[in-house]
């Protein structure tokens, strides 16, 4: 009987240690994963260092070999010469970036709350041709935008690369704000409108403070399209009067191919307000995407 329990009590301490080894093997796992996923940030975010690091040092650093790691000698005169030329480029991107945003919002909204809350019977073929929409290539679209606003004298004007983004923009902001409204609760509406409300007054006092999250998203794309628009940019505009970022880089390399932190910095500043967009609306996007994983 005491050779049984000390046989029992020898292997209890074997039984604990188990569990512990099996948590040093998950931490381990864990370090590793961690590891493993730095480095490949590491090489993913190092062009971004590099094109800052790049700006921020004089010319004469640019020429050495190997090149600075580190802008030890750090200088914002690149940054000065991106602004004089590119500055008003900037805002040109930046008004056609909101107004394509806008734009696309309000055609998006009411669209995609009839398709989702209506239930009309042309939905499923709307679908389908906003699908379409989005694998035709852009330079067919670009070649027929051209002579559409060739006909109506729009070519170099802000209005023509507003509309010409918003075809890219709205059929996917409509697909993402379906998507979500299709689980806001019919109750909810039909209660509006025993209420008395009319459809209007239900889409906006009801529909579109519960989709906020999918509307920021849908908006936020929107506005990442026309920013980083280049081709439409570059087939609709044959003058520097109205000429958006994506472009004028493009020609700012070509005629200052020498000056690289000039070039550097005019990426960078290119770069800040989708940046910041990004930053500011992360969990509203994380929130809007996944909203609308319902099952019709």
């Amino acid at each position: 009987m005491s050779n049984t329990i000390g046989r029992i009590a020898s292997a209890r301490p074997a039984r604990r240690a188990h569990p512990e080894r099996r948590h040093r093997n998950l931490r381990r796992r864990g370090f590793a994963n961690t590891a493993v996923a730095l480095a490949i940030l590491a090489v993913l975010l190092f062009p971004l260092y590099w094109m800052i690091n790049i700006s921020l040092q004089p010319s004469r650093d640019l020429l050495r070999i190997p090149p600075e790691l580190f802008p030890f000698d750090a200088t914002l005169h690149a940054y000065g010469n991106a602004l004089s030329a590119e500055g008003h480029a900037l805002l040109v991107s930046l008004v056609i970036s909101v107004g394509t945003a806008a734009l696309s919002l309000v055609i998006a909204i009411p669209t995609a709350f009839a398709m989702a809350q209506l239930r009309l019977r042309l939905s499923r073929p709307i679908l389908f041709a906003l699908l379409v929409a989005q694998l035709v290539p852009s330079i067919i679209m670009a070649n027929a935008l051209f002579k559409i606003m060739a006909k109506f004298d729009l070519l170099n004007t802000v209005l023509a690369l507003i509309l010409a983004d918003s075809t890219l923009a709205v059929p996917f902001a409509v697909l993402i704000l379906r998507a979500f409204m299709i689980s806001v609760p019919r109750e909810l509406v039909e209660s509006a409108y025993v209420d008395g409300a009319t459809r209007l007054r239900t889409l906006r006092s009801i529909v579109v403070p519960v989709s906020r999250n999918a509307i920021i998203t849908a908006g936020l794309f929107s506005f990442l399209f026309a920013w980083g628009d280049f081709l439409f940019g570059l087939t609709l505009t044959t003058t520097h009067a109205v000429t958006p970022i994506t472009v004028g880089l493009y020609s700012f390399i070509g005629a200052y191919a020498t000056d690289w932190n000039g070039v550097m910095a005019t990426g960078v500043l290119a770069s800040i307000p989708a940046a910041v967009l990004l930053v500011v609306a992360q969990r509203y996007v994380a929130a809007g995407v996944t909203g609308g994983a319902v099952k019709e």
